[in-house]
């Protein structure tokens, strides 16, 4: 696909591939700058109600206005072929960043989950539901300053459908989202609304701090049974350093029913922050003793080593 046209794009280089896309790196000819261009497989191009879907869906998402959004700047078909022209935003994903670092800090998976959070409350605003929320689709940009080092983009709206109206499922009877971060409702093909990218969010954010999806099993059905019916281990198990505050929060957001997640992304990151500052005070302010005006017990000097014993033993007297 290198140096090949498509509608007034030139393809540079693949920076990206899925199951039902390829992103490249591509030149905008007509206005001589940089974008990332997303080519749907051929086999859903074929498919004359995706077709019109997708077209119409990316066209809304173009739309929204958000400074989290990746901007859609064009929607169409070309040469048979569907695609979606986007700003190019230099860096990598979280994707990348999680197989680099492993595990993140509770505020670092916060602040990049707050951007993604306000980001799909805003599609939500719109009727609109994301549905495959994951690290691959978090763009992780440079910040304008220390306090905030990053500037986090969602992307991969194409794909997005209606909230309410419509179930998890395609018309091919598969669900949209990836099998380490979608929601029961998803998989049982039940109508999805903005809940249902609670909980993915939920997983990515136990992803980012346990270094481990919540599920991990030895294949796909396996994994979509778990979501369906187990308890996500506590992320207490992964990390020491995390309180049961922290677990409870991921708890709620990975509740199995939407109605007892929380209502909003916003809502979801709000009360992971509020967990991840009691982590920081206990940390950073260890419970002391309470003076009751008492003298402090004597401290019992360290024992000698094993060798030193027969001098220090007592006397019989």
């Amino acid at each position: 696909m290198v140096g090949r046209e498509i509608a007034a794009y030139r393809i540079e280089a693949e920076i990206g591939r899925g199951g039902m896309a390829a992103v490249y790196r591509a030149r905008d000819l007509r206005l001589d700058r940089t974008v990332a261009l997303k080519l749907l497989s051929p086999g859903l191009t074929r498919n004359a109600v995706f077709r019109e879907r997708f077209i119409r869906e990316s066209r809304l998402a173009a739309g929204l206005d958000h400074p989290h959004i990746v901007p859609v700047f064009e929607a169409g078909e070309a040469d048979g072929v569907l695609y979606i022209a986007m700003r190019y935003v230099p860096g990598g994903d979280l994707r990348a960043l999680l197989d680099r670092q492993g595990q993140l800090s509770v505020d670092a998976t916060a602040r990049i989950a707050a951007q993604v959070a306000s980001a799909l409350d805003t599609a939500h605003a719109h009727g609109l539901v994301h549905r495959d929320v994951k690290p691959g689709n978090i763009l992780v940009g440079q910040g304008i300053d220390t306090d905030h080092p990053e500037h986090v983009y969602l992307a991969d709206f194409g794909l997005m459908k209606r909230s309410l109206s419509l179930t998890g499922l395609t018309s091919a009877g598969q669900f949209v989202g990836t099998v380490d971060y979608v929601a029961p409702e998803q998989i049982s093909g039940k109508p999805v609304d903005g809940r249902c990218d609670v909980y993915s969010l939920a997983c990515v954010v136990y992803e980012a701090l346990a270094g481990t999806p919540p599920f991990r099993r030895d294949d796909d059905l396996a994994q979509l049974w778990a979501h369906l019916n187990e308890p996500a281990p506590p992320l207490s198990s992964h990390r020491t350093d995390l309180s049961t505050t922290v677990d409870d929060v991921l708890a709620k957001g990975l509740a199995k029913s939407p109605d007892d997640r929380y209502g909003s992304c916003v809502a979801f990151v709000a009360a992971l922050r509020d967990a991840g500052e009691v982590v920081q005070e206990v940390v950073a302010h260890p419970a002391t003793q309470v003076d009751h005006g008492l003298p402090a017990p004597a401290t019992r000097p360290p024992m000698p080593p094993a060798w030193a014993m027969p001098v220090f033993a007592p006397r019989v007297r």
